[in-house]
């Protein structure tokens, strides 16, 4: 079970400590909602750790079959609603580096990783998930 040590710093800002690494990270309230926009806001993590557990599922599903998926990028940007405030959509696009070679099995294999990693298998299933996946 891991835990994350979370102190509200003053002027809408959050330290937040992984306890069993004492890795450290900041947010801070975006622009757009009272911030200053100086760090990654809560819903901006919200759409990293979808990336992030994609790329690491991926990683993971690769390694397992023999290859890896060294140097690929996912770029996440996320679409805020109204009423009631909340993350509408994440759009995701998976770069592969280039000269990469993937056999038509291991694209799907790359793709069923990342479309079923425990972040997008947390998620309501109104939330929209745009991926695209440039070979």
């Amino acid at each position: 079970m891991t835990k994350i040590l979370i102190t509200y710093k003053g002027n809408l800002r959050n330290e937040v400590t992984h306890l069993q690494s004492g890795t450290t990270i900041h947010t801070d309230a975006p622009l757009d909602n009272h911030g200053k926009g100086e760090s990654f806001s809560p819903t901006d993590l919200f759409a990293s750790s979808l990336g992030c557990c994609m790329l690491t599922i991926m990683g993971i599903s690769a390694q397992s079959h023999g290859f890896n998926i060294d140097g690929t990028k996912i770029e996440t940007e996320k679409i805020m609603g109204t009423d009631p405030r909340r993350i509408v959509e994440i759009k995701i696009d998976v770069h592969f580096p280039q000269g990469s070679n993937f056999t038509l099995q291991q694209k799907r294999l790359i793709e069923a990783a990342a479309k079923t990693c425990p972040v997008a298998n947390s998620l309501h299933p109104d939330l929209k998930k745009t991926i695209n996946f440039n070979w």
